[in-house]
């Protein structure tokens, strides 16, 4: 026990190799099927580079396998009988040998017309009665064939070779016993045929799951865009939401504060005038990198804490204090409304509202209405516009229906909620409207990534 325990320890101790892992890859990492595979390797680097090495090698081959029955001038068919290449002259030997072995040099780049031709010449040495070693030509260039030509072509070059062979044993070679030979032969061209269909399955299951790794990675770098995408999006929306609001505040409260001290011939006009355009360089500055941070995709996050319906008197009060005279009424059970269909409420009316003082002034006034039903939400926050003899909007830019992120915004929060969204001038010609409905029994549309929204 005292030697296994010890065993144990040295197996566990810092700094040793970890146990191979069992099966097959422990196979896998023997030092020789590494060397294997290395090789391997180099030697598709090295056809990559110099394709014709690997054809001329072959066309050697073929012609050296050959030669030693040409310099010696006789030798045997496989099926035992002498051939008549007794009988031939050298050179019509040596004309069919490399009639066999240099087409093959092309089998790569033209396997179906290397395999016929090939086959012509095979069909033209039997009809003579002559049987080389460089016949092996037939199934090299099959092979190639069934590894990168045309499958349609394959079955017709698998029948051509079938009956060439089934033709050379049973009529033109004398073979003592035809139906084994044509047994064997016909093993041969069935293994060359094989060995080329596995080696092209395996080299289209190889570039399948290179593919599949790609397209994985392009995945995963888009998932990334989008989440930093939405995340973004999420910034740019409360910082226009929450930000935006508060410095709109300010600078009307400045501004009105200014007039009034200027009226007075007080000393903190100056001042006041500076904060005002502080707070508009700010208001500016904020759009700049809204507009960086912006894109259109849809919330996918929710802050928390986050207002509610509740919260909207803190907001009207903020609003009144910058001058902006506003009526608040509501109907209905506000309680029985979800987290997400309140913090809708209050980011459409913190919208409408900040558009009023950005667009009309101080010196307008608002009236802001929640009515709840049981189904049905109602939002509405119209305006009177800017009055003739109120201080000028702090920012002067002129109202246009589905203008600004603001309003895209409204639209956005009222559609997770299955709402319709009215904005426009009012029916007396004076003011603005937001008008919204929204249905508090449905639950959030689902975004882009498949969350929802709040």
């Amino acid at each position: 026990m005292s030697a296994e325990r010890a065993a144990a320890a040295a197996d566990t101790a810092p700094g040793a190799a970890p146990p191979p892992a069992p099966g097959f890859d422990a196979a896998w990492a023997h030092p020789v099927l590494g060397r294997m595979w290395r090789g391997q390797q180099d030697r598709h680097r090295l056809d990559r580079r110099h394709p014709w090495l690997l054809d001329t090698a072959v066309v050697l081959f073929v012609v050296c396998l050959t030669l030693p029955d040409l310099l010696s001038g006789s030798a045997d068919s496989p099926f035992g009988e002498p051939d008549s290449r007794d009988q031939a002259p050298t050179g019509v030997l040596l004309a069919f040998t490399l009639a066999l072995a240099v087409p093959l040099w092309w089998r790569r780049r033209a396997p179906a017309v290397t395999f016929f031709v090939i086959a012509l010449v095979s069909l033209g040495q039997w009809s003579l009665g002559i049987w080389q070693p460089a016949g092996i030509s037939v199934l090299i260039s099959l092979y190639t064939l069934a590894r990168q030509g045309s499958l349609r072509v394959l079955g017709w070059a698998v029948a051509t070779a079938a009956i060439n062979l089934i033709l050379a044993v049973w009529v033109m070679m004398p073979v003592d016993n035809p139906l084994r030979g044509v047994f064997f032969l016909l093993g041969t061209v069935t293994a060359a045929t094989a060995v080329g269909l596995t080696l092209r399955i395996r080299q289209m299951y190889l570039a399948a799951l290179e593919d599949r790794a790609r397209r994985l990675e392009i995945e995963h770098e888009q998932r990334v865009r989008l989440t930093a995408a939405a995340e973004r999006s999420r910034v740019a929306r409360e910082m226009h939401d929450i930000v935006g609001h508060n410095l709109s505040v300010m600078v009307s409260v400045a501004d009105g504060a200014a007039t009034l001290a200027a009226n007075r011939n007080e000393q903190s006009a100056e001042p006041l005038r500076i904060l005002g355009d502080t707070g508009r360089q700010a208001m500016s500055e904020l759009r700049r990198v809204l507009g960086v941070l912006r894109e259109d995709q849809d919330d996918v996050t929710m802050l928390s804490p986050q207002p509610g319906i509740r919260d909207l008197d803190a907001l009207l009060t903020r609003v009144r204090a910058a001058g902006l005279r506003v009526a608040y009424r509501t109907v209905g059970d506000l309680d029985s409304l979800t987290n997400g269909v309140q913090l809708t409420v209050y980011r459409i009316v913190q919208e409408a509202l900040t558009n009023t003082l950005k667009h009309a002034g101080t010196g307008s006034a608002a009236e802001v209405s929640v009515t709840v039903d049981a189904t049905t939400v109602r939002v509405r926050v119209a305006d009177t516009g800017a009055s003739p003899d109120a201080s000028a909007p702090a920012v002067a830019v002129p109202r246009a229906e589905g203008s600004g992120h603001g309003l895209v915004g409204i639209r956005q929060r009222a559609a997770m909620y299955g709402g319709s969204v009215t904005i426009g001038p009012r029916d007396t010609g004076h003011g603005w409207t937001v008008d919204v409905a929204l249905d508090a029994s449905s639950a959030p549309a689902p975004s882009a990534s498949g969350e929802r929204l709040p």
